[in-house]
């Protein structure tokens, strides 16, 4: 049975802790998680977190994989921030390879929420299950992803048999989920994410970069980022400012870093730390993404709440988030981006215009709205 939470002050909440000690780098799930901590602690709850321990875990293979194998729930105890279970997001893979099936925990204490920041093979016993779903983009097979579609659709699939409850980060999102997995539409529920730049810090940009002196992707090094059509954009359009490229490797990093290189002005700085990359986006001059494909499009919402201008591909789920406070293009048309890239580069007026309207639009990914809309989603209002 799904516990019935009636107020803030008998709420229970947990969160899995498996990308929160990922150094803070970049974006992605780990932000995700961290920003659901921040927003619910801006409002005065300390969620508890799910620690599955350190990954230098000396046991051999074999005795891992028998240990992940055992068909009965898992106990966790009372750990330091929260409930502690060893090795517990690994087994758990493992466990649903075997038996295509959730692996069940058992916690101490009350019942309450376990928010999991993916769709991960878990579930709290007795607790409301609430799994994040960013994307389905694996599941379309025209965009290129490290991810199999195949198992992704087997895992939603078993945690919807599971009992458990969905959220997604965009009404995109939600809406390309009940198109592939042919779901009711009330069973996912869409709260977006916020935008936490707090960390933002002050010092010297790399390269001997100038605030307001470059034009910045923020993102991984992939085909579905679209980062060929921008750069030839870029090269086409005859902009002087440089195009810094901040971000990790992904799919067909090589090729594109070749490019970037042949490419007269571009920057690749590789993967930065989480402040570097907020104070990147401060002090640029505009943010540039032009995806193909999105969930959500966090450095888009970050940028319009540091008072960055944006251009952006006209994908939904951008669109969406930008709500008419970005610039967009067509990512499919060079020409589009080209005339793009001139005007947020060459236009003081239209990215002053830009930043007055991204700073509104910001206010809906600020800490404190996005904890009401947490709550809403747990049952507390």
């Amino acid at each position: 049975m799904k516990s019935k939470i009636t107020s803030v002050d008998n709420i229970r909440i947990c969160i899995d802790g498996r990308m929160l000690n990922d150094g803070g780098a970049g974006t992605g799930v780990g932000q995700y998680a961290r920003t659901l901590i921040a927003a619910l602690q801006s409002i005065g709850i300390r969620p508890l977190i799910l620690d599955g321990g350190k990954s230098s875990d000396r046991r051999s293979r074999y005795y891992k994989w028998m240990a992940a194998s055992r068909p009965w729930s898992r106990s966790a105890t009372i750990g330091e921030i929260g409930f502690y279970a060893r090795d517990v997001f690994r087994e758990a893979y493992v466990y649903f390879s075997i038996y295509g099936k959730p692996m069940s925990v058992r916690v101490p204490g009350n019942t309450g929420v376990m928010h999991w920041s993916y769709p991960l093979p878990l579930r709290i016993e007795g607790w409301r299950n609430i799994y994040t779903i960013h994307d389905v983009m694996p599941l379309d097979p025209q965009i290129p992803s490290p991810v199999s579609g195949i198992r992704l659709r087997a895992m939603l699939d078993a945690l919807y048999a599971s009992g458990g409850d969905f959220v997604s980060v965009s009404e995109t999102a939600r809406s390309e989920i009940t198109k592939y997995l042919k779901w009711p539409p009330d069973k996912i529920t869409t709260c977006h994410q916020a935008a936490d730049v707090a960390r933002t810090r002050q010092g010297v940009l790399p390269h001997e970069l100038k605030p307001g002196g470059y034009l910045l992707y923020v993102g991984s090094v992939e085909a579905r980022k679209n980062l060929l059509r921008l750069l030839e954009a870029y090269r086409a359009s005859g902009i002087t400012t440089p195009l810094v490229i901040s971000g990790p490797d992904g799919l067909d990093a090589v090729a594109i870093d070749a490019r970037i290189k042949a490419t007269p002005g571009a920057i690749r700085l590789g993967l930065q730390t989480r402040d570097a990359v907020l104070q990147l986006i401060a002090e640029a001059r505009a943010l540039i993404l032009v995806s193909v494909a999105e969930g959500f499009g966090l450095p888009v919402a970050e940028a319009m709440a540091l008072g960055t201008p944006v251009l952006s591909a006209a994908v939904p789920a951008l669109a969406e988030v930008g709500c008419g406070a970005t610039l967009l293009v067509d990512p499919l048309d060079p020409l589009a981006i080209r005339e793009g890239l001139t005007a947020i580069d060459g236009n003081s007026l239209l990215r002053d215009h830009l930043k007055v309207l991204g700073h509104q639009r910001a206010q809906h990914f600020a800490l404190e709205p996005y904890a009401r809309r947490l709550l809403n989603l747990y049952g507390a209002i």
